[in-house]
C-alpha cells in the first residue's frame, strides 16, 4: 500500500530532528574537501587561554560529564554510541574518541539513536539513549552498563529497555540523584500518537529499572514554547514540544532545564522548572514552572535554535558552564548544522541561573578555569 503524502512529510520532519546517515556523509565530504583546515576552525584558540565556539562542526544533543580528571562527551550520531575523552573540553576536536556500541542491523533499537547520556552510579557507568525500529512511533529508552573505571575501557553490556508501565513513546532520558533517591526524566507522549511532547519523571529502583508510575511535570503551556510550524511547509503538522530535560542542582535548588518549541524552528530554546532538594519530586506541586525562556536565539550573534543542553564545572570547580547545540543561520532546523557550543554562566540574586545570551562564533572566550 502506498504511503499517503501527509505521512511522508511527517516522517521527513522526524528524520531531520536528529543527525542522520546523510549528515555523516556530508561531514565526510567536507573533511575530504577542506582537510585539516576545516577542523581547525572549531574550538581554535587565539591564545593559550582562549577558544571559539563551536567545539565541533556538527554535534546535536551534546552531553558532558567529568570524571577521572577528564571530560567525557557524547552527542547523537544516529547509528552508534561514541564517547570523546579530553582534559580540555574546548579542545574537543582533537580529543580521543571511541565507538563503544553500534546499533544492530534490525530490531527495536536499530535506528535513530538519539541523545545519549553517560552517567556514573554505584561505581558503574550507564548510557541512556533513545532508539527505534525505523519508525518514530517506536522510539523508547534503552541503557548500557559498564563496570570499568574509565568508560572507554571494559565491556559495555546492553541491559535493555527502561520504561514505566505505560511503555509509551519516549526520548531524551536523563538520570539524577537527590536525597539518596534516583530518578529518570524523559520526553514522552501522553498516548500513542504524536502532537505534543511532555516531560515525565519516574523513580528508579536501580539505574536500569523504574519502580513508580510516570508523572507529568511539564507540557508546552506558553506561546513561546509552542512554536512548531514551518511557514514554507504548511503540510507539516503542528507539534508542541517539551524535550531534552536536564537537571541543574545548585545549593538547595533543583532546576529542570528543558528545550521548548520544535527543534525544526529557530525558536527552540531553554526553559525551566524549580523544586527544592528533599521535596517529593514525584509530586508536580513540588515544581514551579517559569513562564519565559532562560536561553534563546540571538539573531545579531547568528546563533539559532539554542537547545538540548547539559552542564559541567570548570576543572577547578569554581565556574559553571553550559553546553548546548545551535545553528549558525536561520531555517537550518534539526540537521547537520547543529553544533556543540559551551559558555560560562552565573547566578541571579533570586537563585536562578543566568545563562546570558548565546555568544557569536567570532568572539574569543576564556577557557574554563584551572
Amino acid at each position: 500500500m502506498a504511503r499517503n503524502p501527509f505521512q511522508v512529510v511527517h516522517d521527513e520532519v522526524f528524520r531531520k530532528r536528529r543527525s542522520s546517515a546523510q549528515v555523516m556523509r556530508s561531514l565526510s565530504l567536507i573533511t575530504l574537501m577542506f582537510g585539516v583546515a576545516s577542523t581547525s576552525l572549531h574550538g581554535q584558540s587565539e591564545g593559550a587561554n582562549t577558544f571559539h565556539n563551536p567545539l565541533l562542526s556538527s554535534g546535536p544533543d551534546p552531553w558532558v560529564v567529568a570524571a577521572n580528571g577528564f571530560y567525557y562527551y557524547m552527542n547523537s550520531t544516529q547509528s552508534n554510541l561514541t564517547i570523546w575523552k579530553t582534559r580540555d573540553i574546548t579542545n574537543l576536536a582533537q580529543a580521543e574518541k571511541k565507538v563503544i556500541w553500534a546499533a544492530p542491523a534490525s530490531g527495536p533499537y536499530s535506528r535513530d539513536i538519539w541523545a545519549p547520556e553517560l552517567h556514573r552510579f554505584d561505581n558503574k557507568w550507564y548510557i541512556y539513549f533513545a532508539a527505534d525500529a525505523g519508525a518514530n512511533e517506536s522510539h523508547r529508552i534503552y541503557v548500557l552498563e559498564n563496570d570499568a573505571a574509565d568508560p572507554l575501557d571494559g565491556t559495555w553490556e546492553f541491559k535493555g529497555k527502561v520504561t514505566d508501565t505505560t511503555d509509551k513513546w519516549a526520548i531524551d532520558a536523563t538520570a539524577f540523584e537527590d536525597s539518596g533517591q534516583r530518578y529518570l526524566l524523559w520526553s514522552g507522549w501522553e498516548g500513542d500518537s504524536d502532537g505534543e511532547q511532555r516531560i515525565y519523571i519516574a523513580h528508579l529502583k536501580n539505574p536500569v529499572t523504574i519502580d513508580s508510575e510516570r508523572v507529568m511535570l511539564s507540557y508546552p503551556k506558553y506561546p513561546k514554547e509552542r512554536v512548531g510550524d514551518l511557514l514554507d511547509r504548511p503540510a507539516i503538522p503542528h507539534v508542541n514540544v517539551n524535550e531534552g530535560p536536564e537537571i541543574l542542582q545548585h545549593e538547595n535548588d533543583i532546576f529542570l532545564i528543558y528545550s521548548g518549541s520544535a527543534c525544526w524552528t529557530d525558536y527552540y530554546s531553554l526553559w525551566a522548572l524549580r523544586a527544592k532538594s528533599g521535596s517529593n519530586l514525584l509530586d508536580p506541586k513540588s515544581w514551579t514552572k517559569y513562564d519565559h525562556p532562560f536561553f534563546q536565539q540571538d539573531r545579531a550573534a547568528h546563533v539559532y535554535g539554542t537547545g538540548h543542553n547539559g552542564f559541567f564545572k570548570s576543572p577547578d570547580g569554581k565556574e559553571d558552564w553550559i553546553i548546548y547545540h545551535a545553528n549558525p543561520e536561520p531555517g537550518q532546523g534539526c540537521g547537520e548544522h547543529r553544533s556543540p557550543r559551551v559558555q560560562r554562566f552565573t547566578w541571579n540574586a533570586d537563585g536562578t541561573p543566568n545563562f546570558g545570551k548565546p555568544i557569536a562564533t567570532n568572539v574569543p572566550l576564556n577557557k574554563p578555569s584551572r
